[in-house]
């Protein structure tokens, strides 16, 4: 695929190339957004792909969120999810799913039998944002809005694009495209000013200017320009994701899997969390059925 940018179109500010890395119990990642070359780019705190089975011992076992918002996307396999709510379910290929933990939330995800790939995407949640309850948004391979247009075909997991518009709600203003370009296929993709955009490449050739760039590298934007044309000069179907979002400009305080905007709220939390309270109630006497049997090797026994 080849990135042309016009004067109005946002320049590339850097490529960067993913490598493995283990996260979790036997998962394997190649992390995005959020490695050292990058960091966080408001208002995405992390881009991982993960490839792994639960057979192989890959998994998520209970954890803890607060303060964000993750998104899950199946792009081979399946994933199993249950949490101290009470939800529980299945995410299969072509699957996603968008899980505002707010005030808190403890889950399990766990691969299936089969090795499974998927992009988990990490988006911050502004103060004001960052304890409400709880909410689940997700879309199936049959439910997920698509849009096709001359080799090009788009699946619009938030935002729009070609004129079909995804029905999420996002509260962080979010566009998060699925792209595959047929070669010789273009698309040019209208961005707000000033919002953080990258595209993450998953497979056939990307072409940025001269450079030609292959799977699993980072093509982050400027924010100036109100647009990305991007095409493909290859063989082959390029398909990558291509995300942005408009920056919330807030300071940013992590520790693990929970992201505030003071230390104080970050201690105000890990106590919560101890104490099971201001949200984190469920947790008590909690531990998911899925998360067990995997520790203990009897998930698929």
């Amino acid at each position: 695929a080849v990135v042309s940018t016009q004067s109005t179109g946002k320049q590339v500010k850097q490529i960067v190339l993913s490598k493995w890395q283990s996260e979790g119990r036997g998962a394997r990642v190649r992390r995005s957004i959020g490695r050292p070359e990058i960091g966080q780019i408001d208002p995405f705190l992390m881009l991982d792909e993960f490839v792994g089975s639960s057979l192989e011992g890959a998994g998520f076992p209970d954890h803890p969120h607060r303060g964000f918002e993750t998104v899950t996307y199946i792009l081979h396999g399946e994933v199993y999810h249950e949490d101290f709510l009470g939800n529980s379910g299945v995410l299969r290929e072509g699957g996603m799913q968008w899980m505002t933990a707010g005030r808190g939330v403890i889950h399990s995800e766990i691969p299936g039998k089969e090795e499974c790939r998927g992009l988990q995407l990490w988006v911050n949640l502004k103060s004001e944002y960052k304890m409400v309850e709880p909410v689940y948004q997700e879309a199936t391979k049959e439910t997920m809005v698509v849009a096709e247009e001359g080799g090009v075909r788009v699946k619009v997991l938030a935002g729009e694009a070609l004129g079909k518009r995804s029905e999420l709600r996002t509260r962080t203003p979010t566009h998060y495209l699925d792209v595959e370009l047929q070669p010789g296929a273009e698309l040019t993709q209208p961005i707000p000013e000033g919002w953080t955009t990258f595209a993450y490449t998953l497979g056939g050739e990307v072409v940025v200017g001269e450079q030609s760039i292959s799977a699993h590298h980072t093509i982050e934007f400027e924010r100036e320009g109100a647009s990305v044309t991007i095409s493909n000069a290859g063989s082959t179907v390029a398909r990558f994701v291509l995300i942005s979002g408009k920056p919330i400009g807030e300071p940013v305080v992590q520790r693990g899997p929970f992201v505030m905007n003071t230390q104080e709220e970050i201690q105000q939390t890990f106590e919560d969390y101890r104490e099971h309270k201001n949200g984190f109630e469920n947790a008590r006497n909690w531990k998911s059925d899925i998360g067990q049997k995997f520790l203990s090797g009897t998930l698929w026994k």
